[in-house]
């Protein structure tokens, strides 16, 4: 972009701006801090000029939007030609309350819809287990049935709503009651729309919520993807997900990293299945977190883009726009929020919010001020719906696309993280010997992903604890707080009405009926058959979300019992 000439100029300016105006400066009065780093400790400069980025190649490694290597963007008008998708996180209680939120929510002008499901859903047991004794209900929405489904999209047309869905292990039964929501309503499955979490590598590595072995867990993830660029073509069936690694202690690097090692083992999974990139490419969604350090989370994003386009193409034989153009999700960090002083989260989730828009997201989430408390308020969640409103409304962020695109500084910041990105995905794929998911597979088995992010989370705690790292309201700028604030809380009865409905189902449904269709789910397993065909047919049934998991575990086993024995 500067020829040599051009840099050589610049150099000379600069060390006479450093002689004549910044050292005097800095003799008189000094700076804040020796040293200054992001929230991921990666160290900026004063300064950026056009020597850092004097190897940037404008066609290569920039381009323009809607175009390889989207690294400043993935449609050509972003913002302007609509908004992303805003969504907030919703799923408390019982199936009627989440409805409820829903209605509220599409009310106040949200785009999209989130669902959280709490505990016993998401490891795929029902109600009534003795192990989902004290956790129904929760931390989200308790879903045993079909029944469940229908009531939380009572009055919903799934045909005009994308709705995501934020669960991994008994994912597919999820998927499966929402293609039979669909056929309900009489909505053609190619018509409806939605992401499903999914992502089973990424609990391996961070979050922890499993129920079979890894590698049959692939497996089923390959099913999903299978049955869904044959059925739904417009519903994303994995969420490949950054956000948890982030939210375990990561840092923006290892987020990236990793998030992008697992996408790539899936991408070759699906192939080894004979799959088309093609045609699953296009599907594949990403969701990342947005931290505080404002500038590294844009970086980190337009590095995202320009990655993935350039590993599929160059790995796996992407060829079209659509296999190649990374498409994320963002929500805001959890890990930020501080229940000293809740209202400060406001501005935090501000910022990452701002930096998820700068940095080019498709869809949104901001997390509500009372979350480090409890489940949002109503009025708290208005407030983080509002907070994305303004910054498209108002703030001008939205008018310009990939305004940073450009910065010296933001140039210099995508390009060093996305080298040390690749230092990271040239690792994992080099302890699989060349294929990336037994890369994974090999992180997962030797603790290499746990060991990368704990290091890195005690690094940040030690940092906190130093008052390196300033935490404001929490060791720093501290008061005296003796209210207690109003918060959301889950009914006691939740379980003991939950229990009662799914009792009344099991009374109601046809058992000739499940068994069959259970019947049939078990045959696809051991027949290593893709289980979604006959798993539709079995929620459709009635079938609870324990019998069908229990499928699973009976022919793999429990990988926490396997676990335990080693």
């Amino acid at each position: 972009m500067f020829d040599d000439e051009d840099l050589a100029a610049i150099r000379e300016a600069r060390e006479d701006w450093e002689a004549d105006t910044l050292d005097p400066t800095l003799s008189a009065h000094g700076e804040r801090q020796d040293r200054f780093a992001t929230v991921s400790n990666l160290e900026v400069d004063r300064l950026y000029t056009p020597e850092d980025v004097a190897d940037l190649d404008y066609d290569e490694d920039l381009g323009f939007p809607g175009e390889p290597p989207y690294t400043r963007g993935v449609y050509p008008t972003m913002y302007r030609g609509r908004t992303w998708t805003m969504r907030q996180f919703a799923g408390f209680g019982t199936p009627r309350e989440t409805n409820e939120r829903f209605h509220y929510l599409i009310d106040e002008g949200q785009t999209g819809l989130s669902t959280a499901f709490d505990m016993p859903s998401l490891m795929g047991l029902d109600s009534d287990d003795p192990m989902s004794d004290g956790e129904v209900g929760k931390e989200g929405v308790a879903v045993d049935t079909l029944r469940d489904m229908e009531i939380i999209f009572d009055g919903i047309d799934v045909g005009e709503v994308s709705t995501s869905f934020t669960i991994n292990p008994s994912a597919p039964v999820i998927y499966a009651m929402y293609v039979a929501i669909a056929d309900q309503q009489g909505v053609p499955r190619e018509e409806i729309r939605g992401t499903l979490q999914n992502d089973m590598f990424k609990e391996f590595i961070a979050q922890k919520e499993w129920v079979i072995p890894p590698r049959p867990s692939l497996d089923l993830v390959v099913d999903t993807v299978e049955f869904a660029v044959d059925q739904t073509p417009k519903f994303n069936p994995i969420s490949i997900s950054g956000y948890h690694i982030r939210e375990a202690g990561s840092t923006a690097v290892q987020e990236l990293a990793f998030t992008l090692a697992d996408g790539l083992a899936y991408v070759e999974a699906c192939q080894e299945r004979g799959l088309d990139v093609e045609a699953f490419g296009p599907q594949l969604s990403f969701f990342f977190n947005s931290h505080n350090a404002i500038f590294e989370e844009v970086a980190k994003f337009r590095a995202a883009r320009r990655v993935w386009a350039d590993l599929t193409a160059e790995w796996y034989g992407a060829e079209s726009d659509a296999a190649r153009a990374l498409k994320f999700h963002t929500q805001t960090a959890g890990q930020s929020l501080t229940a000293q002083q809740p209202l400060n989260n406001v501005v935090r989730t501000t910022i990452q919010a701002l930096a998820g828009v700068l940095g080019g997201t498709q869809s949104l989430h901001t997390n509500s001020f009372d979350e480090a408390l409890a489940l949002p308020s109503e009025k708290a969640v208005r407030v983080a719906l509002r907070t994305q409103q303004v910054i498209a409304e108002e703030s001008g962020a939205a008018d310009i696309v990939d305004p940073l695109g450009g910065s010296f500084a933001v140039e210099a910041l995508t390009d060093e993280i996305e080298a040390k990105a690749m230092e990271y995905i040239t690792d994992i794929r080099e302890k699989g010997d060349g294929s990336m998911v037994e890369g994974v597979l090999t992180g997962i088995d030797e603790g290499y992903f746990h060991r990368e992010i704990q290091d890195a989370a005690y690094e940040y705690q030690q940092r906190v604890e130093r008052d390196e790292e300033v935490v404001v309201g929490v060791n720093a700028y501290t008061v005296e707080e003796d209210t207690e604030p109003d918060i959301l809380s889950v009914d006691e009865e939740v379980q003991e009405r939950q229990r009662e409905r799914l009792a009344a189902v099991k009374d109601e449904r046809d058992d000739q009926e499940v068994e069959a269709a259970l019947a049939e789910v078990r045959a696809a397993i051991e027949d290593d058959e893709n289980v979604m065909p006959p798993l539709v047919e079995a929620v459709k049934a009635y079938a609870t979300m324990g019998e069908v998991m229990s499928l699973f575990e009976a022919q793999y086993g429990s990988y926490q019992e396997r676990l335990g024995a080693v």
